[in-house]
């Protein structure tokens, strides 16, 4: 009840301001009332949310106070538009009706229009520009849907619940950050070597595990990547991580690592381990979402697509990453070492060996429309060859090693291949990428890894 008194207060002061010349009309407020509500407006379009629990962020304190200001936007527009529509039609302020003129209506309206207009744009601008949930589809959405009736409203509480939702989940994780700090429940006796899967590099400022490592270093992890090629084959791949294996060993003291694999980086990380004698230098493999058993919709695609149209596209693809930063690029390779047939020869000759930790991890998604492009067109493609899958793998070729791990979500979406990496830096509803990583390291640390 301590939270909806100062926003009643806030809603009352906007109403009535709203209508205020209505109100002087009628003699119910003089100039000087006036002038004290404009004060009020202005306060409370730079302080909406004085009065609630401590945010742990300035952005998130900037998102709550917008999301507050939409509401008070929409409960003063519902009550103060009913107020002048009920003086216009004479249900009350009755002797406001018999003595005004139109000017005094227009006045009365460009009033109310202004006052609504100051308070809902300090507050959509507020969520645009600190919300990173709302993303860039509904925020062109919300641009384009802002002037359709009833269609806008149905967009704007979508923007006001998604960043609302957002506040409320991130503060609750910098709490629990705080809380454990001390613990450093991911602090590994060895180092956390990530390595990331095909068609992507490990960039400085555009992390392939989005907001993953910043989240396990919070918590003791020390964290390498792999820096290897985007596209390659797996001996090649393999032989990039072995070296960088090597390199850190090196630079730590380290006696080992820790390695995590997503997607094709399982691979590489499994052929460095059993045929390129790293096994004495890993203590554990976990491998998210990795294709163990290749991709049946891999060798359709291959066999479907005419030779000149696939090597047109591995030419385009080489030429751009070499200009990115890799050095021998090789599309064809790498595509060709996920299909299923080259995973069954691969795994006939790669042998787990004794002493290194191995397990596994893979996710389904559920609906198409779950995923985000281009996994929500790949889905069902996917489906009709491998079955249940993440848009990419299906689920019978994820599982590795001695432990495994399936993840869903509740609902209608699902978590999908690059969900597990955080790819889109989105809130999934019913899963937490990046306690899931937490806790999946702590694991390691209980290990004695």
């Amino acid at each position: 009840m301590k939270k909806y008194i100062p926003r009643i207060f806030n809603i009352a002061v906007i109403s009535t301001l709203a209508v205020s010349p209505l109100l002087w009309k009628s003699n119910w407020l003089n100039s000087w009332g006036i002038l004290l509500l404009f004060l009020c407006l202005i306060f409370i379009c730079m302080k909406p949310g004085c009065y609630m629990d401590i945010l742990h962020s300035r952005r998130l304190r900037t998102c709550q106070n917008g999301v507050e200001l939409i509401y008070l936007f929409l409960s003063s527009c519902v009550l103060a538009g009913g107020f002048w529509l009920a003086t216009f039609a004479g249900w009350t302020l009755p002797q406001v009706k018999a003595e005004a003129d139109w000017r005094l209506w227009l006045g009365a309206a460009a009033v109310l229009i202004l006052v609504e207009a100051v308070v809902f744009w300090s507050g959509i601008l507020r969520i645009y520009l600190s919300s990173a949930q709302i993303g860039i589809k509904w925020r062109l959405i919300g641009i384009v849907c802002g002037m359709i009736p009833v269609v806008h409203l149905i967009v704007l509480g979508r923007l006001v619940k998604l960043a609302a939702r957002e506040v409320q989940f991130e503060n609750e994780k910098i709490v629990l950050d705080e809380n454990r700090a001390a613990d450093q429940v991911c602090a590994t006796k060895y180092p956390i070597l990530m390595v990331h899967g095909v068609f992507f590099r490990d960039f400085r400022y555009l992390n392939y595990w989005g907001r993953i490592p910043a989240e396990l270093e919070k918590n003791g992890t020390v964290i390498y990547y792999g820096n290897h090629q985007s596209a390659a084959s797996v001996a090649d791949s393999g032989a990039e991580i072995a070296a960088r294996i090597k390199a850190v060993l090196q630079e730590t003291g380290s006696e080992k690592v820790n390695i995590i694999a997503h997607s094709k980086g399982g691979l590489d990380s499994r052929y460095a381990i059993s045929r390129l004698g790293m096994a004495p230098y890993v203590a554990s493999l976990t491998t998210i979402n990795t294709p163990h058993r290749g991709c049946e919709f891999a060798d359709y695609l291959l066999n479907l697509i005419p030779e000149k149209q696939k090597n047109a596209v591995a030419a385009a693809y080489n030429a751009t990453l070499k200009k990115l930063g890799d050095d021998n690029p090789d599309f064809l390779a790498a595509v060709g070492d996920l299909t299923a047939s080259a995973c069954r020869k691969l795994n006939e000759e790669l042998q787990d060996p004794a002493g290194v930790y191995i397990q596994s991890t893979g996710s389904c998604l559920k609906h198409a429309s779950g995923g985000r492009f281009p996994l929500n067109l790949t889905n069902r493609f996917v489906h009709l060859f491998d079955g249940e899958n993440d848009g990419l793998v299906g689920e019978a070729s994820f599982r590795w090693g001695e432990a495994y791990t399936y993840l869903t979500a509740p609902g209608h979406r699902g978590i999908s291949h690059g969900d597990m990496i955080d790819l889109n830096r989105e809130n999934i509803e019913g899963f937490d990428v990046r306690e899931f990583y937490v806790n999946l390291v702590k694991g390691l640390k209980e290990k004695g890894f």
